[in-house]
């Protein structure tokens, strides 16, 4: 489930930095959570491991819950239902992600006049 069949006899330290990430996820999984909660998860990652893990995220979200803290948009736009954006510790904008791309508030805080 986690792309690292090819990988069961090579030691974790050995592991590309999105394959370390892709175990860290096969670990929180292993415990079998509701909520799954991941803090920037393709941060590092090459183009090709973005796709892949969202194509796993979108296979975990079929049986829990997951809360993502992400800045990488079009990645966001691969993975979420619904989008909350927050500013100053507040809710700003929340929704879909295209209602969330074409809020004025969120246009302004973020991409300027």
């Amino acid at each position: 489930m986690i792309f690292l069949k090819d990988k069961l006899n090579t030691y974790a330290d050995e592991l590309s930095h999105g394959q370390k990430q892709w175990l860290e996820i096969g670990m929180l999984l292993i415990q079998d959570p509701d909520l799954l909660m991941l803090d920037e998860p393709v941060a590092g990652m090459s183009v090709s491991e973005r796709a892949k893990t969202a194509e796993l995220l979108n296979r975990i979200i079929k049986n829990r819950s997951v809360l993502v803290i992400e800045h990488d948009m079009k990645f966001v736009e691969d993975i979420a239902h619904k989008v909350t954006v927050l500013h100053q510790g507040q809710i700003l904008s929340e929704g879909t992600m295209e209602k969330v791309k074409n809020d004025p508030k969120v246009v302004e805080v973020y991409l300027g006049h």
